[in-house]
């Protein structure tokens, strides 16, 4: 079992490093750009910060198995009663392709089916959050660390939710309406939870598909931070379930019970 503390300081560095392998792809002309048997794009920069990640976790945790959304192969060691670092190297591959600016690398630690630890580091903004359940969550934001917290509306405040204003699907739209005044707030990948964990949204509807890489770093930070990440009928969101895919779910500041049905 792996002692967060002692590792956390060479995640972090990871995280750090495996964005510079992205940030020179990102800054070249040629992204190598491919795409997966899903549809989905793979650059040059997507395997250059799985190799940095999964060099650096089997060098410091060699007992703990590296599941990688590029490597189809680990897939065999995301199971339910085991330990294992599960990640996303480069999260938003749309938004790097996009030059947009609003791409993550997502490593987490999946204990028991839970993510109980992680990081997402945005290289471009320069911002790297952490955390997970009963340890707290920080941020660090060009050189300068502090602690965040989820922050809860008060009654009669201006909701703030993240979410496109471009591609809200007709099941967002109405849930969003159940909340009241609202205002959106716009992120990519997975900055849309660590948005919930450092204050600057109150809620996350995600009613389509995402796969487990997507959300179990973000999630163990929003955890961190005092918040919630359930599916629909309010049951926290689990890992190493027999589906990659994940249930339609709430990141949120609110309690679970006080939001609206679907």
């Amino acid at each position: 079992m792996q002692n967060i503390k002692i590792l956390n300081n060479s995640i972090l560095q990871g995280a750090r490093c495996a964005g510079e392998a992205i940030l020179d792809v990102y800054q070249s002309d040629d992204f190598g750009l491919e795409t997966k048997g899903d549809e989905s794009p793979l650059t040059r920069a997507d395997l250059a910060a799985h190799e940095v990640i999964a060099s650096m976790l089997r060098s410091i945790t060699p007992d703990t198995p590296v599941v990688s959304e590029e490597d189809p192969a680990s897939m065999a060691y995301r199971t339910p009663g085991r330990e294992f670092w599960l990640i996303d190297p480069l999260d938003g591959t749309k938004e790097f392709v996009a030059r947009n600016g609003e791409f993550t690398v997502n490593i987490a630690l999946v204990r028991g089916g839970l993510a109980v630890w992680g990081v997402v580091y945005a290289p471009v903004q320069d911002s790297l959050y952490w955390g997970g359940a009963g340890m707290g969550a920080f941020v660090n934001e060009k050189g300068t660390t502090r602690a965040i917290e989820c922050e809860r509306p008060a009654e009669g405040q201006t909701v703030k939710v993240v979410a496109s204003k471009s591609h809200l699907n007709e099941r967002t739209q109405r849930w969003i309406e159940q909340l009241g005044d609202v205002s959106l707030v716009q992120a990519g990948s997975s900055l849309k939870l660590c948005q919930v964990a450092s204050g600057g949204a109150h809620v996350y509807p995600r009613l389509a598909p995402t796969c487990e890489w997507d959300t179990a770093a973000a999630q163990a930070v929003v955890e961190g931070a005092g918040g919630w990440v359930t599916d629909l009928q309010g049951n926290q969101i689990r890992y190493a379930k027999a589906e990659i895919l994940n249930p339609d779910f709430i990141a949120s500041a609110i309690s679970p019970s006080k939001l609206p049905k679907i």
